[in-house]
Parts: structure tokens; sequence; C-alpha cells
């Protein structure tokens, strides 16, 4: 039996490239469930299931108003609200197993947005003329599949047609997909990672599922802490082993991997086990040498060159008194169990007794303001170790699955 793929887009302005990506899904055995996004008017080629009035009023608007006002800025930024809600209903209903949309760049965003409401897992393609750029505005912190359209989706032609049917394709591939149940589903313990704490999570990772835990890696380079997050926020996470919080260097110096302000809010507000490591926050990364901010570069900050695409500057104390205040604001803010683990002989690989950003300085000013200002019931432990040394991951293994204790027994 077929499964219902949702098609969605603006039906107005792209009927006909809509209408063969229709067939071609209809061609290989399954459904298409249709929902219109366009704010001009829609199509007669094919039946259309939910209308842009639908649409428009589920992100606060009325359509007519839309097409009267002519403000096309208006008008996507009402859509854009509104086909979250839409698709994220029908899913809730069971009425859709993989959703589909093509557009430029503002119908992208459109159909973008309705994708990431929905869970990590669902099958998602887009067609986008700006899927050969960044696109982590469109993707997010799901698994949104981007295939670039190579030409503008305007009209069927010989390059269209290709890319249109190796969509269909993809997408139907996708729902028909199984995926092999796991006899026994293991609680998840979510960890962060980076090069230079390697070592410390994969031997956190190993001890813990000797213990019965599938432990989940995400690597902290900004859109990895944000994934992390976000699936503690969808309940897909019971533990989080936040060993490398280095994504916060660069929300304070304007790095590269800057994972954005809520970074290391949601286990806290999910009431989720958390144990927090200031790992690798002696670093905050940036592109090639020349890309480094001429502030930085003036005032002589100490730079090292990881790769030839990474550089990493050495946090100094002001900063890293700055990340004491909101690492210890946000343990305060919990409504879970969490704890802080910190090494007290090196953050980082670098960071280690006489590697390049060894700086015990930074390193206090740090600490100090996080044992000033962390609430009195939250365990805080100092461990004469580096990061990556086989006493500092055995400690936090201890401590994770105390907290997971905790939890149990609350």
């Amino acid at each position: 039996m077929g499964k219902t793929i949702l098609m969605i887009g603006a039906f107005d302005t792209k009927g006909a490239e809509y209408a063969f990506l229709r067939e071609r899904i209809l061609a290989q055995g399954h459904g298409v469930l249709t929902a219109n996004t366009g704010v001009l008017g829609s199509t007669s080629v094919f039946p259309v299931d939910v209308e842009a009035d639908e649409v428009a009023e589920a992100g606060g608007a009325k359509l007519s108003d839309l097409r009267e006002r002519h403000d096309r800025g208006e008008a996507m930024k009402a859509m854009t609200a509104g086909a979250p809600v839409v698709v994220r209903r029908l899913f809730d209903e069971g009425c859709l197993d993989g959703i589909i949309g093509m557009g430029g760049t503002g119908g992208s965003t459109v159909v973008a947005a309705a994708m990431r409401a929905l869970p990590v897992g669902v099958p998602k393609v887009c067609v986008s003329t700006a899927a050969s750029g960044d696109t982590s505005a469109y993707v997010g912190t799901k698994d949104v599949t981007m295939i670039p359209s190579i030409v503008d989706v305007a009209g069927v032609n010989r390059i269209s047609r290709i890319i249109f049917a190796r969509a269909a394709g993809a997408i139907c591939g996708m729902v028909a997909a199984e995926v092999t149940p796991v006899a026994e589903d293991r609680p998840v313990i979510a960890a962060s990672m980076f090069g230079n704490t390697t070592e410390c999570v994969n031997a956190c990772a190993k001890a813990l599922e000797a213990e019965g835990y599938e432990v989940l890696i995400f690597h902290a380079t900004g859109a990895g802490g944000r994934t992390m997050e976000s699936l503690v926020r969808e309940g897909l996470v019971d533990a989080v082993l936040d060993i490398t919080t280095t994504e916060w260097a660069d929300t304070v110096c304007g790095g590269v991997f800057d994972a954005g302000p809520e970074r290391l809010s949601a286990p806290g507000e999910m009431g989720v086990p958390h144990l927090i490591v200031p790992g690798c926050v002696d670093m905050a990364n940036f592109g090639p040498l020349d890309t480094v901010p001429a502030k930085y570069r003036d005032a002589d900050r100490l730079l090292y060159e990881w790769n030839p695409s990474v550089t990493l500057m050495r946090t100094d104390v002001e900063e890293n008194r700055l990340m004491g205040a909101v690492f210890a604001g946000k343990a305060n803010a919990a409504k879970g169990p969490v704890a802080l683990l910190v090494p007290l002989r090196g953050v980082s690989i670098l960071d280690g007794e006489g590697q390049p950003f060894c700086d015990r300085e930074a390193d206090s000013a740090m600490f100090d303001v996080l044992r000033e200002n962390l609430r009195s019931d939250i365990p805080y432990a100092e461990l004469d170790a580096n990061i990556n040394d086989a006493a500092f991951s055995s400690r936090a293994v201890e401590m994770m699955l105390e907290l997971i204790a905790r939890k149990r027994g609350a």
C-alpha cells in the first residue's frame, strides 16, 4: 500500500510545475495531499485539499486582506507562520507520511518552515534555488533534504523535468523505506563533542553504553548544539552529557560556531538530567586566518591555526568571567537535576599543561564566577585533571549516572 505525501507550495504561480511533480509521485504508487500557500490564487490543474485562506488564517491573517494590500513581505510572513501550523495539524491527525515542496528563496522559506514543524525522521524534500548556498536558515535543526533546482522553479523544461522527477523519486523512496525496529530501545543520552574533547567523550560513551544507554554524539559546531537542544525539547533525550560547551565561546566572541543564547537552556527547561562541563571554552572558532575579525588581530590575541579552514582564538579572562556567569545562570534556572564538573588542568587538548592555550588565569576566572553564583544545592566538582584524562571521563560518567538516579527517584 502506498504512503501519503503532502505537496506544499505556491500553486498560483507554479501550478504546472507542481502538476508534473504530483504526476510523478502518483506514478510511483503513492497518494498526494496538497496544500496551497499561493496568495494570488490557486490552480485548476489538480485538486487542492488545503487552500491558501486556511493557511493564512493559521498565520493570523485574512487572505482577502493580504491580496488587497499587495505587500509581498506581509504575505510571506503570514504564510510562513501559518504553514507550520497547518502541516503539524495534518501530521498529528495521521494524514501524511512525508512532505515535498519547491520554490525560490521566498517559496522555500514558507515550505521549509512547514517542514521544520515536523519531527525528525519524517521525510522532507525541498527543491530550491537556494539549495547550493548556506541552507541553515531553511534546514534549521531538522532533517530537511535540500535539492538544488539548477534552473529557476519556473516552468517544466529539459532541466527542471529531470530535477523534479528525481525529487519525486527521492521523497517516494524515503517514505517507502522501512526503519528496522530495535528489539528494545535504550534510554538516550545526548553528548556534545569537539576534536579537542573526542577522547573524553568517546570514553564516556563507551562506559555509558555498557550501563545500558544509547549515546547520541553531537558536534559542537553551532548547528550541532542547536540540534541537540531541539531533540531535548521534542522529548527524545533522557539526559544530556554536555562535555563540550565551546559554542558559548563563539557566542561571546562572535565566532562561527555560535549556537545562540538558548544553548544550555533546553535540558533545564525540560527537567532533563544535565551534566555541564566547560569543555573547549578556551577557544572561539573562526575560518581561515584572514577571516578573524580585525579587532582581534589588532589586539594581538593568541591565534592557532587548527587547520587551513579553522583558526582558533584563545578566550581571555573577561570572556571567561562572562561565560561563568552565563553557565551559572543556566544551571540555576534548571527544573531538573543539574551538576557541573570542572577540569583544573585544561578544558581542551590545547589547554593542557605546556600547550599553546594553557592559561590557568583565564580558566580560573570562569571557575571562580561559577562557584560564586551557583545555587548552593547544585553539585559542583573540580578535578585535578585535564578534560581528556581517564580520571575525568570516569568522574563524568559517575556524575551523569547520579543525576539520572536523582531524576528517577524524584
